[in-house]
Parts: structure tokens; sequence; C-alpha cells
């Protein structure tokens, strides 16, 4: 498929599958628009990488559908000059969006293949504000604390303290939380000074977290 073709696709994307859902946030759809997904699942047809569904990407993890991408965005209130750490790395192409709009997005995976081939797919497409490690998503950038937002794109069976630490004041945690079986909440955290708030979003399904 040439360019033209793909960019249709994408547009077909934001348009039928995020915009008609209620994600209102413009530079959330121009982050959309813009990353290339496709490249970030070379194996699989670009027709098939832009559907709305996640997709396998090897080591048992997915790649998530594009709605829930752009929805956990939206929630998560990005500034431009924002800190972000986003827990599971998996194809990199989270951290591609987060980074159009954010300063810094600090991304981390346990499985160290996944971690090299999404920091090769990142520097070949120019992503010059993500730093990639492999490690505890939980506690392995602690050194870059506090962060403004922290997305966690694997389910805690709970909430876990030592992300909620990592927050600055004022600072928002988007996470899916629950077991993989039965049902999985996506939970919105919110740091008051020492208080922090919950708000249950939506039921998800999203693949376990793992630790070392």
């Amino acid at each position: 498929m040439d360019e033209l073709e793909i960019k249709k696709l994408r547009e077909a994307m934001v348009e039928e599958q995020i915009e008609a859902r209620g994600v209102r946030d413009r530079r959330v759809l121009e982050a959309m628009r813009t990353v290339p997904r496709h490249l970030f699942v070379p194996e699989v047809d670009p027709r098939i990488a832009y559907m709305d569904h996640p997709l396998p990407i090897g080591h048992g993890q997915t790649i998530s559908q594009p709605y829930m991408v752009a929805f956990m965005c939206e929630v998560a209130r990005l500034s431009p000059d924002d800190r972000v750490l986003e827990v599971g790395t998996g194809s990199g192409y989270g951290a591609a969006v987060l980074s159009r709009l954010a300063g810094d997005v600090y991304t981390i995976d346990i499985d160290p293949d996944l971690a090299r081939r999404a920091e090769k797919i990142l520097k070949s497409l120019g992503y010059d504000n993500i730093h990639v490690k492999c490690g505890d998503g939980c506690v392995d950038w602690r050194d870059q604390a506090p962060f403004d937002a922290i997305v966690v794109t694997a389910a805690p069976e709970e909430i876990p303290p030592e992300l909620a630490a990592q927050l600055k004041d004022g600072g928002r945690l988007v996470v899916p939380v629950g077991h993989r079986f039965f049902t999985q909440e996506l939970v919105l955290v919110e740091k008051h000074g020492e208080r922090l708030t919950e708000d249950h979003l939506m039921p998800v399904s999203f693949v376990p977290l793992r630790r070392s």
C-alpha cells in the first residue's frame, strides 16, 4: 500500500473508532492521525493494523486497540511539558502517541526482546523524547520520578502503591486493574497532596502486569 492509502486508513480509524466513541481531545486525535501504527507491527498488513482490536506482538503481549490508546491518553490529561511514565512498552506504539502529547516519555517493559525491538523502531522513526528501559515497570524508573502522569498498559490485580508514590501532586495514574479471568476495570487515580482519589471508568481486558 502507498502512503496515501495508509493515511486514509488512519483517518478512518480516528473518525470511526475514536471520535465516534466520544474522544474529543484535539491533541489526542491529531496524535492518533499522525503516528504510523502499522510500522509498530510490520509483520501485519496495514489494513489489519488499523482495525478496531488489539493485535498480538509476541511473548504473550499485544498492541492495544486504537480506541483504548486514545481514551487512556485523553483521561491522562497531558500537557506539552509533562513527564510521563508508561509501564508496558510492548510494541512502542503507545509511547509514540504519548510522545506527541507530552515533553518526555519514560517507557519500560519487563521483556528485554520487546524493549529492544520497540527502542529500535522508535529511534528509526525519530522519536527523540522517549526513553526506553527494560525492567520492573513499577519501580525501575523511580530515579526519574515524580511524574505528571503514569499510564499502565497491563493489568495488576491491585493498584501498585509504588506507582502512586511516583506521582507529582496533581498527577494522574491510568491503570487497568483486576484478575485476567475476571472483571478488570480501567481506573483513574489522582494525587492531591497525601490523598488519592479513584475514578472507575469502564470494564476492560488487558494482559496481566508482570513483575520481576
